[in-house]
């Protein structure tokens, strides 16, 4: 496993036991060599196989299976042929298809050599067949290989687990819905997928032919990186995403922010990171070698706010176990990477973890693992990083997601409903695919708009599963009053504490932002520009509220007499003009942008709905008007500079007959009097 992982890059779904060689029974050339007409390329079929077989590699595998099955067409009953044939399915595709062949040399020469006991019962655990599998690894402990071959000893004991694990597992199908995205994939392999938070853009990597046309030792294509929109819930045909992400050697991503901003590569065991520019990456840049050892970093994840790199980090090859654990650095304001520290051991286990992905939530990271309760090869797993720090026990995302062989490179959308994962099943095209993973939090099969979908899934023995992730993402464009888009600065801010939970900056071509809030926290949204008015929104969420995706377009005024702007974050306590103090962030936003403009004079105003007398509401406007002056004179702005005014209810921005209405008319705004020439 580990020795292709070095050489493909990331390239996954191999067999455990690659390190050690199978035996090789020899095909007596008598049953081949016939001169009949049609006939006479058999013998020359297996010379041909068995010159790929003896190679090892997964593409000599591969070459070896497809001369062997043209000398099976003229001989099915040879038990050296059928024993090979099985020997390929397990080190390539299709796995469980090797039961076929394996069992016809059981049944007819079962001492053939000393592993088919080992590799029979491996087959019956790719079809399901556990308890038949863990008795047919019984009977192998017994052979004298297991008792003198360390290797074989390990992975026989630990596939025992692995099925009685299986067994536990299928108990309880999902209420989930596969779909190989056959507009994306192709007759080559096709992995490792990762998503926007909004689940509208997509890259992976892949082994198609590319423009350079470039193959390695195996003959398969080098990894090159693809790009594909979705269209109306469809993928659009994909494309090569070109210099500087893709180049003459292997390229394959590995992680990518939330936003679709960021990217991290893999090449030649290190990470590598590529912004997006307007509509051009970045050439990417390697991370720093506290990051980047001698040993392989493979895939990565990171945080919302950018400043957590999450990572795999394997270490020299194993002759018995492959050891990639998870790790985390912080970036500092300074921009430096911090020393990673691994994750504890109830994450990390003895054997290979891989394929990271953070949700936007900021806490939960699904990952791939060999260990802790693993069916077989790679399950994906889900670990919830808790209040003080620690993470919780990894938990199985269970069957069908999960299957006996490697199921790797799992992702999500915000709203944790659709999914996307890569695999090799029945209906695969090329080596791996990418395929859709549709979760349904209530009977599927009466879920309105996933009814269709569900309408193509077997039926399921349970009709639950893991509850939405508490989240609401926002996204959305920031434009200029001529609707041309605007690379601004977009703040989230906790008003409780008052501290920059994050910030980004939206795509200088297109204006698009994305931002990730997780319940529980009053925030306030700031787009800020030079030059422009800065813009405010608030999001008061409460702990249990529930995904939401909202999407707010923005229009920033230029700073100019009578531009003005909501101060959507300043409170009053009811019926008062008493500031809270969840107002302090934005109020200081406010003397931040009076400060760097000093040639500013600006009228403070407060506004109420139309509830109450008239007299009170025009009154308690102008006591809430003032308060602000009075904060930001406290804080150094002059006085001079500020006019304070109450409209109370005379310049509604909403109706004031209803509840929403009369909230959006209770505000609080600033307004240029006068720009004075410097």
């Amino acid at each position: 496993m580990i020795m292709r992982k070095l050489i493909l890059l990331l390239t996954s779904f191999l067999f455990i036991v690659n390190i050690f060689a199978q035996s090789n029974p020899k095909i007596q050339k008598r049953e081949f060599l016939v001169y009949k007409q049609g006939k006479s390329k058999a013998w020359r079929n297996v010379r041909y196989g068995n010159y790929f077989y003896e190679k090892g590699t997964i593409g000599d595998y591969l070459q070896a299976l497809k001369y062997y099955k043209k000398a099976y067409q003229y001989n099915p009953n040879n038990p050296a042929l059928d024993y090979k044939i099985g020997i390929c399915y397990l080190k390539t595709l299709f796995k469980a298809r090797a039961l076929k062949y394996l069992q016809k040399v059981m049944d007819t020469t079962p001492n053939l050599t000393p592993d088919l006991l080992f590799y029979y019962a491996a087959a019956l655990q790719y079809n399901y067949k556990f308890k038949q599998a863990i008795e047919y690894f019984n009977k192998f402990k017994q052979r004298q290989l297991y008792k003198t071959d360390a290797r074989y000893k390990f992975f026989t004991d630990k596939r025992i687990e692995e099925c009685k694990n299986g067994i536990e597992l299928i108990k309880d199908t999902l209420p989930i819905v596969l779909r190989d995205l056959s507009t994306i994939n192709s007759s080559y392999d096709d992995y490792g997928p990762v998503v926007t938070a909004d689940g509208e853009k997509m890259y992976f990597t892949s082994r198609r032919p590319n423009g350079y046309n470039i193959t390695d030792q195996e003959g398969q294509y080098f990894d090159d990186i693809y790009y594909t929109v979705n269209d109306s819930g469809q993928w659009a045909k994909p494309k090569n995403a070109g210099p500087p992400l893709n180049t003459m050697s292997h390229d394959a991503v590995v992680g990518l922010s939330y936003d679709g901003q960021t990217m991290i590569i893999y090449r030649n065991g290190d990470l590598y990171w590529s912004k997006l520019n307007g509509k051009k990456w970045t050439d990417p840049k390697p991370f720093p070698k506290v990051i980047n050892s001698k040993e392989i970093e493979s895939s990565a994840a990171l945080s919302v706010d950018g400043n957590t790199l999450y990572f795999v980090r394997g270490k020299k090859l194993d002759p018995l176990l492959s050891n990639g654990d998870i790790y985390y650095s912080t970036k500092d304001k300074n921009g430096k990477w911090s020393k990673p520290i691994r994750l504890p051991d109830n994450v990390n286990t003895p054997y290979d973890e891989d394929g990271l992905f953070l949700h936007p939530d900021g806490k939960t990271l699904y990952f791939s693992s060999k260990g802790h309760n693993s069916m077989g090869g790679y399950d994906v797993f889900k670990t919830v990083r808790q209040p003080d720090g620690s993470w919780s026990d990894p938990v199985n995302l269970g069957y069908p997601l999960n299957t006996p062989d490697d199921d790797i490179y799992f992702v999500l959308s915000g709203n944790a409903q659709v999914g996307y994962i890569s695999a090799a099943r029945e209906d695969t095209k090329g080596f791996t695919d990418i395929y859709s993973v549709h979760m349904f939090t209530t009977d599927p099969y009466t879920t309105g708009e996933n009814y269709l979908l569900a309408a193509l899934a077997k039926p399921v023995e349970q009709t639950s599963f893991e509850p939405p992730v508490k989240l609401m993402l926002v996204k959305g464009k920031v434009l200029d009053k001529e609707g041309h888009p605007v690379e601004a600065t977009v703040e989230i801010i906790d008003n409780k504490t008052g501290r920059v939970i994050y910030r980004v900056k939206t795509n200088s071509a297109t204006g698009e932002y994305i931002v990730s809030l997780p319940p529980g926290h009053n925030y306030a949204m700031v787009i800020k520009k030079q030059g422009y008015m800065f813009h405010s929104e608030n999001f008061d969420l409460e702990d249990d509220d529930s995904y939401n995706e909202v999407h707010k377009n923005f229009t920033l005024d230029t700073i100019a007499p009578q531009s003005k702007t909501q101060l959507r974050n300043i409170f009053f306590d009811f019926n008062s003009a008493k500031l809270k103090p969840e107002s302090y962030a934005e109020l200081n936003l406010l003397v931040n942008f009076l400060k760097n403009h000093p040639n500013l004079k600006v009228e403070i105003s407060g506004h109420t709905d139309s509830l109450g007398r008239f007299d009170y509401n025009v009154q308690l406007s102008k006591l809430r008007a003032q308060a602000v002056v009075n904060y930001l004179v406290s804080k150094g702005i002059k006085k001079s500079r500020l006019v304070a005014k109450g409209y109370g209810p005379t310049k509604p921005i909403a109706s004031n007959s209803t509840p929403q209405g009369r909230a959006l008319n209770r505000r609080v705004e600033f307004k240029i009097l006068e720009v004075e020439k410097k």
